[in-house]
């Protein structure tokens, strides 16, 4: 998220990766899309989506019993799709759309970007998150002026938001993104001056990048590569002029927490687990709101 021109991995972590069911002492990062026990390459058997053991391919072709979870999984518990960059297009038309709305209607940035009080007093202030405009934090996280900007935020969606969808399923991917996007607009509401608007998808963004990091240790990838990337996207975010940093690291944060409560939820409580992540990463974005809105009006 930018201001817009012109304006005054958890406890398995710290252990290892579980053991193949079928060859104690393998530890494997891959588990079966139907029984969600973990497996080693030995005994991956290829299935129409990801991989099956080779227990439920029995079960599942007539000659033994089908176990009792027999809808395939994602890592994180979500139904597996036939397209799992579903949600990921559909946010990336969005973005586009309203860029389009933007260039368009030049004027119609003006009620859709964040911002506290504008001008700053003795003027009149415009309407903004501070006299009841809430709906800004959310346009603000659609909203672009500028074709780099856009360009980049949403050459960023498509890397990781596909790999993540794919991974967390298309409701935890939803709420990832969404709780990220507002994590960054909270924080760059809290924080920057009252008289500078800011706009652009980059919260929801670094949110994505943070995600990715935590998954890829869930999985005990080479973190070297998500890593540089960040301390690079870190790097221009504190050294160019005209960028929020805050919405950066609020959606980082954001991002962060809500995908370790996503990957290492423990099966039994899974959903509790998750979503009740989700719901303190509201609520703390609820308070961060309010405790702003106070100091300004």
């Amino acid at each position: 998220m930018d201001q817009a021109p012109g304006s005054p991995q958890g406890p398995q972590d710290a252990q290892s990766l579980p053991s193949c069911y079928r060859h104690p002492g393998r530890e494997t990062g891959i588990t079966c899309t139907r029984c969600e026990r973990p497996i080693c390459p030995e005994c991956m058997i290829s299935a129409s989506v990801g991989f099956q053991c080779p227990e439920c391919v029995k079960g599942g072709s007539g000659t033994g019993h089908a176990p009792a979870a027999s809808q395939p999984r994602t890592l994180a518990g979500g139904t597996l799709t036939q397209d799992p960059r579903l949600l990921t297009k559909i946010i990336l038309a969005i973005n586009v759309l309203v860029f389009i709305a933007v260039r368009a209607r030049e004027d119609l940035v003006g009620d859709l970007f964040l911002i506290g009080r504008w001008p700053p007093e003795p003027f009149p202030a415009t309407e903004g998150v501070a006299d009841g405009d809430a709906y800004r934090l959310v346009t603000a996280m659609f909203t672009h002026q500028e074709i780099w900007h856009i360009a980049f935020n949403m050459l960023g969606l498509w890397w990781l938001g596909g790999p993540l969808e794919a991974a967390l399923g298309r409701a935890r991917f939803l709420a990832l993104y969404l709780l990220s996007g507002l994590g960054g607009s909270a924080l760059t509401y809290l924080v920057s001056d009252p008289s500078d608007a800011s706009l652009g998808a980059s919260g929801a963004i670094f949110g994505l990048l943070g995600a990715t990091a935590v998954l890829m240790r869930r999985l005990n990838y080479d973190m070297r590569p998500v890593i540089a990337l960040l301390a690079l996207n870190l790097l221009f975010t504190f050294t160019w002029s005209g960028i929020a940093w805050q919405a950066h690291v609020g959606g980082l944060v954001a991002g962060v927490a809500i995908a370790y409560g996503m990957v290492h939820a423990p099966r039994e409580h899974r959903a509790l687990v998750q979503w009740g992540t989700c719901a303190l990463v509201f609520l703390a974005i609820a308070a961060t709101v309010i405790i702003r809105t106070v100091q300004l009006t």
